[in-house]
């Protein structure tokens, strides 16, 4: 009930403000588990796609997004919460695999769950080679993986900055990847990275982003 009371409220603050174009909701699964796969520009981007998407997308964020003071910190903490949104600690022992699993408890109980497969925002709007995480929730889940590419986000609140500005944003969903020939194999390393880079590939393709480091050694 807070998550829809909170839509009534930020959807159409969101779309007053920043306009977005949202191309391709009629690609996203409506029931059951899938993953919405996105390049990364700006913090906004976490509460821009679960904003536009067509069903409930969770997030996780830093721990410290729920633990703020002041006036910010309170309205980060509300929006956050209210969006979904799952408290992880990034600085502990094993916090990628806690991370991961945390995720995968959304996917199995049929929910729909967002990824940066970079890792991290993009400093220079390059789209860097993604981490094989994403694959190993797909193919761990057995579900499908909804490309997404986000631009504009970048002007509305870069890197620093600590509130946002209105600017016009874009959001564009991609057709649904399955990936059949790699069901089982989570635990398969070639199996992660063909499918990472394919699910890399499809959200290049929508976000017409220049590549960086996709040459280099296998990103874990």
């Amino acid at each position: 009930m807070f998550y829809v009371l909170t839509m009534l409220v930020v959807r159409p603050l969101f779309w007053l403000i920043f306009r977005p174009r949202v191309t391709g909701r009629e690609n996203v699964p409506m029931e059951g588990p899938v993953i919405f796969a996105s390049n990364h520009l700006s913090f906004i981007d976490s509460i821009a796609i679960p904003t536009v998407a067509p069903r409930r997308v969770g997030y996780l964020a830093k721990a410290e997004y729920f633990t703020g003071s002041g006036i910010s910190g309170w309205f980060t903490r509300t929006l956050f919460t209210a969006l979904g949104a799952l408290p992880v600690e990034r600085e502990t022992h094993r916090a990628a695999q806690a991370a991961l699993d945390t995720a995968l408890g959304v996917l199995q109980a049929g929910g729909g769950f967002g990824i940066y497969p970079e890792g991290t925002r993009s400093r220079d709007g390059r789209l860097a080679r993604g981490k094989t995480g994403v694959a190993w929730l797909a193919l761990t889940a057995d579900c499908p993986v909804v490309p997404v590419a986000v631009a504009g986000t970048d002007r509305v609140q870069p890197v620093g900055a600590s509130w946002p500005r209105p600017a016009r944003v874009s959001i564009t969903f991609g057709a649904p990847l399955t990936f059949p020939e790699h069901r089982g194999k989570a635990g398969n390393g070639r199996a992660r990275r063909e499918v990472t880079d394919r699910i890399m590939v499809a959200i290049a393709e929508l976000s017409g982003q220049e590549k960086a480091g996709w040459d280099a050694p296998d990103a874990a």
